[in-house]
């Protein structure tokens, strides 16, 4: 059952799905405008949500084989994920049992214990205190077995690796509710991640979540999508921590007046063109009988994945290969699936509360018996970085948006049902947090 959690509550929301052009009745849904730049709000958070909530670390191709370490830094927060000897998936809190240093930073390879740089402490891999310098100087009564790091909850979704800080917390699979079930035909754990970037960025993690969230700024800020994307009806469902909008290419915005083959064919170009391994504008090929502009960039993006990469994918449909999926996982995740691309985003808190993290992970599917490869991880300062045409776009209006919200004028801001999901972000932060009754006001009555 799909929960649309807009103005009400969930039980009188139960089993409602909204279009992208949402909910025309009721007020408009207002969120206080503090949650984006007050310290207090963002200290509630760094108590009640980053060390309770499932939160995305690295990828499996990060931590594949014994000896493989990768530090995530979540805010405050830093977690050691580490592959065990014994070819076991652990994480740890990254803070030695003795003075409290983070025993770590970035990634590793080989590794067959974990040494404390400030005084020598030793940990297996198992978070298990195996060496202490001078340990007489502690006193006959020190007991190794009760120094062990702290341990972190790990597991894993398709390709990706997930960690909790709160050991009680529920299942990862229980957490996801139902996208395993929903996103299983695209086959997640074919993908491989050859590419992390992490970029900093000059505003509130909300706001970068925010921009993954809707699509009603495409009319505005991506019009050069508009050819190539039915933004009007695209379903959106949200089951609690999750949700999803579904998205079809190929096919023009019902928002434009007149359209044809070759405004479709070349916005998909300027957009996803590499898809297809086209970047520049072409004659575009006409649709064979019954077919539509559907069929022909989606067939165009199967021979580039065969011809380039050997990968058959006629299992999928051209509606497969041209519905993207985006799911959100609460409280900072977006999940971009068809069935020749995964790409994950993720907002971090930054060091301050306008500041963030954002980073970005690139997957490619691959034939099944490759083997697993190092990814490339670079960090990349904003003015250098670079997501793609249309993910640029969205970051670049970031630094204005915090300082929009940020103006004494601004007490709420103002929500359409077509931003949903950006709604149950906050309701869901309101949960976590225990903010009760609720801050936010208006939407259907």
């Amino acid at each position: 059952m799909s929960v649309a959690l807009v103005g009400g509550t969930r039980e009188d929301m139960a089993g409602t799905a909204i279009t992208s052009v949402g909910n025309t009745e009721g007020s408009p849904v207002q969120i206080p405008a503090a949650r984006y730049h007050a310290p207090a709000f963002a200290e509630l958070e760094h108590e009640h949500v980053w060390p309770k909530a499932w939160i995305i670390a690295c990828s499996i191709d990060h931590v594949s084989t014994p000896g493989d370490l990768f530090e995530v830094r979540i805010g405050r927060y830093s977690v050691l994920i580490v592959r065990g000897r014994d070819g076991e998936l652990r994480a740890f809190q990254n803070a030695c049992k003795h003075r409290g240093i983070a025993l770590c930073s970035g990634s590793a390879q080989d590794l067959k214990h974990l040494r404390c740089p400030y005084h020598g402490w030793m940990y297996n891999l198992r978070g298990e205190l195996t060496g202490v310098p001078s340990h007489r100087g502690f006193g006959a009564q020190m007991k190794k077995e009760n120094l062990s790091l702290t341990p972190v909850r790990v597991e894993t979704w398709g390709p990706m690796v997930f960690v909790n800080l709160d050991m009680d917390a529920m299942p990862l699979a229980e957490y996801l509710e139902v996208v395993p079930e929903d996103s299983a035909a695209l086959e997640l754990d074919s993908f491989r991640c050859y590419a992390t970037t992490r970029t900093e960025i000059p505003a509130n993690w909300k706001l970068v979540a925010d921009s993954f969230s809707e699509t009603y700024h495409i009319q505005t800020l991506h019009r050069e999508m508009l050819g190539s994307i039915d933004d009007i009806d695209a379903g959106q469902e949200i089951w609690g921590r999750t949700g999803v909008s579904r998205q079809l290419y190929g096919a023009a915005s019902p928002r434009l007046i007149k359209s044809d083959n070759q405004a479709i064919w070349d916005s998909f170009i300027i957009t996803q063109g590499e898809r297809m391994g086209i970047t520049e504008s072409c004659p575009a090929p006409e649709p064979g009988e019954g077919e539509t502009m559907i069929d022909v960039i989606g067939e165009r993006v199967k021979l580039y994945q065969k011809d380039v990469k050997g990968l058959d994918l006629s299992k999928w449909s051209n509606h497969d290969v041209m519905y993207m999926h985006q799911y959100n996982i609460f409280p900072n995740l977006t999940v971009l699936i068809t069935a020749d691309i995964l790409q994950v985003l993720c907002a971090r808190p930054g060091d301050a509360t306008d500041r963030a993290e954002l980073v970005g992970m690139t997957f490619e599917r691959e034939a099944a018996g490759v083997p697993r490869a190092r990814p490339f991880d670079v960090d990349m300062p904003m003015d250098q970085a670079s997501f793609g045409f249309v993910l640029d776009q969205d970051v670049k209006i970031l630094e204005n948006a915090q300082r929009g919200v940020q103006q004494p004028g601004l007490t709420h801001i103002s929500l359409s049902c077509e931003e949903a999901r950006i709604i149950n972000t906050h309701r869901n932060l309101e949960r976590y947090i225990g903010i009760e009754p609720s801050e936010i006001t208006g939407g259907p009555a």
